[in-house]
């Protein structure tokens, strides 16, 4: 009997790699390289729209913040009158009668 046949005593038959050549390791290095180097500026972008987007709110809010100030300073209307008659003078329609 055969060993290769016999169950008992299965072979696992395993092939390596080849090596990879000189050229293939180039391309896939500058590959790696530029997937880094997009990465990088993808995450500066992304940091940076989002500065921007935080500024915005942050402006937005204070512009908000001011404007509800000033309208609760601007309640009351305050200025120079000057008295042209000193009659009174009540047209309303009595009511009752």
């Amino acid at each position: 009997m055969n060993q290769s046949q016999d169950p008992r005593n299965p072979h696992i038959r395993v092939t390596a790699r080849p090596q990879a050549g000189l050229l293939e390791r180039i391309v896939f290095f500058a590959l790696g390289l530029l997937v880094l180097v997009a990465a990088f500026f993808f995450i500066g972008i992304a940091l940076i729209a989002g500065a921007i987007l935080a500024g915005v709110f942050l402006i937005r809010l204070w512009w908000l913040k001011r404007k509800l100030q000033r309208a609760h300073q601007d309640t009351y209307v305050e200025g120079e009158y000057t008295v042209i008659e000193n009659t009174i003078t009540d047209q309303r329609p009595q009511q009752g009668k």
